[in-house]
């Protein structure tokens, strides 16, 4: 049976990774790149900071092709949907039929995807989709895979930078999902069953950042803490 034909919308963390990972398992889609937002003026991970070294890095040793959709530091929405609608007509142009997705259980995020992809007309593929997080967090430590929070929200600080494992999990407070799936935290996957290799970095700088909420009443900022992975 021919395989479908896919972009992957890869962030580089770990729902993104056990997404793949199903994917590849189940083979009946060709996952033709992995397609990750970078900032242009820092070369990192849009939304994670990640360098895009890593990134580079994730991607050779997983050993799928790496398409970067490079962005300005604060593009507006308009901008930023322009730039991913030309990319994806690009990559439709080349036969990709499907986008394939890492979300849980975001439900606004989820219909906003399919409304964009239908104006491609791609169709989005979600293989996570409402799976309990504490089974998903726990399948993916006992796969093999390790991976960092290189990113957490204000009150959560003590935790970017620490390995996610069963300590993490039992440390996290009450309210926080165990796969960040609410934003409270991003990672990082190093190592696991898709990768050839280990990615190598050191910990660098932990930085705070401020930006405005999405939809809130002017002046009204979330803030995260950063820890950089030095290549």
């Amino acid at each position: 049976m021919d395989k479908k034909i896919s972009l992957f919308n890869w962030s580089g963390g770990k729902d993104s990774c056990l997404a793949l990972h199903h994917t590849l398992a189940a083979n009946t889609f060709e996952v033709r790149c992995l397609l990750t937002t970078v900032n242009e003026a820092f070369n990192r991970v849009s939304m994670h900071g990640v360098r895009e070294a890593l990134l580079i890095a994730q991607a050779e040793s997983i050993g799928i092709p790496l398409y970067q959709v490079r962005l300005s530091a604060s593009p507006t929405m308009e901008a930023y949907e322009e730039s991913m609608h030309k990319h994806l007509d690009t990559l439709r142009s080349k036969g990709v039929e499907y986008s394939i997705f890492g979300d849980i259980f975001l439900e606004d995020l989820r219909t906003y995807r399919e409304q964009e992809l239908r104006k491609i007309g791609l169709n989005a593929v979600f293989p996570l989709w409402k799976r309990d997080t504490k089974e998903l967090i726990a399948e993916f430590i006992t796969l093999g895979y390790r991976t960092i929070v290189v990113c957490a929200q204000k009150g959560l600080e003590d935790f970017c930078g620490r390995v996610i494992d069963e300590h993490f999990i039992a440390d996290l407070p009450a309210g926080i999902d165990p796969c960040g799936e609410n934003g409270e935290f991003h990672t990082f996957v190093f190592d696991g069953p898709i990768f050839k290799h280990p990615i190598q970095f050191s910990l660098g700088e932990k930085v705070y950042k401020e930006f405005p909420k999405p939809k809130a009443e002017e002046g009204e900022t979330s803030g995260y803490w950063y820890i950089d992975l030095l290549p």
